[in-house]
């Protein structure tokens, strides 16, 4: 419980800052078993969203928790965002630590197209 709170006291700091910067914001949230992306607006809006729970991205599904699902994740958040004219967002690891499955999604990103 308390790497729990400590890690969402981290993640409302990063995010004010975030928000403060009038960017769009690209938000990681992980569990032990899936991973989930979204895109915002400025304004708060959801635009687009990635995660191991669709069946067209994730083949095999039970290995969802992993970095090589990650990389997946991170080039079809990028392909989406660019769709919708997206090209630089502001990365909101959610206090989550840089590395792993976090790092993987933002690298897979920047390699796709997209300006962290």
């Amino acid at each position: 419980m308390k790497n729990r709170l400590a890690r969402l006291k981290s993640a409302k700091k990063i995010r004010s800052k975030i928000v403060s910067s009038e960017k769009h914001r690209l938000t990681v949230y992980k569990t032990a078993m899936h991973t989930y992306v979204q895109l915002f607006s400025p304004k708060g809006e959801i635009i687009a969203s990635a995660s191991t729970l669709e069946k067209n991205i994730i083949k095999n599904k039970s290995h969802t928790g992993n970095i090589e699902t990650a990389k997946i994740i991170g080039k079809v958040i990028a392909e989406r965002a660019l769709e919708k004219n997206v090209k630089e967002v502001a990365f909101d690891r959610s206090g989550f630590n840089y590395h792993g499955r976090v790092k993987a999604i933002a690298e897979s990103a920047r390699e796709n197209g997209l300006k962290l």
